[in-house]
């Protein structure tokens, strides 16, 4: 598509030595060109790095939870030691990667943070990817995670009343996914209390972040955005209409926990982002909405160089532990 901004002379002097990382560790991470599964496979290399000397915490313990296809491979990570009988309040997190790349180690560092600086645990979701479970599979699996904590979460320290979800990019579109299934499929999600929202992806096919932005540097270019969809759903122009995947379609204005909406300048997603931001502020959904400048999609995983990942996943815990009355 003509008439795109050009984001690599824009970006800040921190994204842009990430990026000459990004290139010399997996240059070719972001090529749809190259198929989903050697993308998988470049995908978990090009992370590996990034994921080294993360915050060693209390306790990392991998598990599984019975979902609606399966057991659901989950990693729960403990910032301190609980007490016999404890509970915690807790973070869900679910990992992004356009619902077709990603793993419970891709996104180890991130989570390994967001528990040190919230102070609370968080259990990981390793969600089945498409295009081997298609919408609304993970959907499903994510909120069957959340329904399981809600009523067992004490045999594992947690408070299942006091929950939350976190993600990022797919993720993030996950976690408010779940959420509102949760409360119009199942028995509610009242004991959802916040969700911390990184740059994701709510539901709209245009606007004029996605008109300007996107390229290979981020692998969200027009053919990039065909290529994830076509692999998330069977019939990919139906989502849409879908109101677990196309979000804006679902009753916003009611029922919906406080949110951090963290959007990247330069990503074609950031107006999905300042959309939410807008119905939460006009119906009186607690809501703090930030806009980092200089970074492009993803850049929650680049904390080893850039200050604006450290400082999202801060600003989340902080928004979080006064949710939730932490503070």
């Amino acid at each position: 598509m003509p008439n795109k901004i050009d984001v690599l002379s824009r970006i800040s002097p921190q994204m842009s030595a990430v990026l000459a990382q990004e290139d010399a560790l997996a240059g070719d991470a972001n090529d749809t060109s190259a198929g989903f599964a050697q993308m998988r496979e470049n995908y978990v290399a090009g992370r590996a790095w990034w994921n080294e000397g993360a915050p060693e915490l209390a306790c990392v313990v991998d598990d599984a939870v019975e979902g609606p296809s399966g057991a659901i491979p989950v990693r729960r990570y403990y910032p301190r030691p609980l007490a016999a009988g404890e509970t915690s309040p807790a973070i869900v997190y679910v990992h992004g990667g356009g619902f077709v790349l990603g793993n419970l180690d891709t996104h180890d560092r991130i989570c390994r943070i967001l528990a040190e600086r919230a102070g609370v645990p968080v259990v990981a979701v390793d969600y089945r990817l498409s295009p081997e479970a298609r919408y609304p599979s993970a959907v499903r699996e994510v909120a069957s995670v959340a329904s399981f904590l809600h009523r067992e979460g004490a045999g594992w320290g947690i408070d299942g009343d006091r929950l939350a979800f976190a993600g990022d990019s797919g993720g993030a579109h996950l976690g408010l996914a779940a959420t509102l299934y949760l409360r119009e499929e199942c028995d509610g999600a009242d004991f959802v209390r916040c969700l911390l929202l990184f740059y994701g992806w709510f539901g709209l096919t245009d606007s004029a972040s996605m008109r300007l932005l996107g390229g290979p540097w981020d692998g969200l270019a027009e053919e990039d955005w065909q290529f994830y969809m076509g692999l998330y759903a069977e019939n990919p122009e139906e989502l849409a209409q879908e109101p677990y995947a196309n979000l804006f379609l679902n009753d916003l204005t009611r029922d919906v926990p406080a949110c951090y909406i963290a959007a990247a300048e330069f990503d074609p997603l950031r107006d999905d982002s300042a959309c939410l931001a807008a119905i939460c502020e006009q119906y009186g959904i607690p809501c703090r909405y930030e806009v980092f400048e200089g970074v492009i999609h993803a850049f929650l995983h680049y904390t080893k160089m850039l200050d604006a990942a450290n400082d999202a996943l801060d600003h989340a815990a902080a928004f979080y532990r006064e949710t939730l009355g932490l503070a």
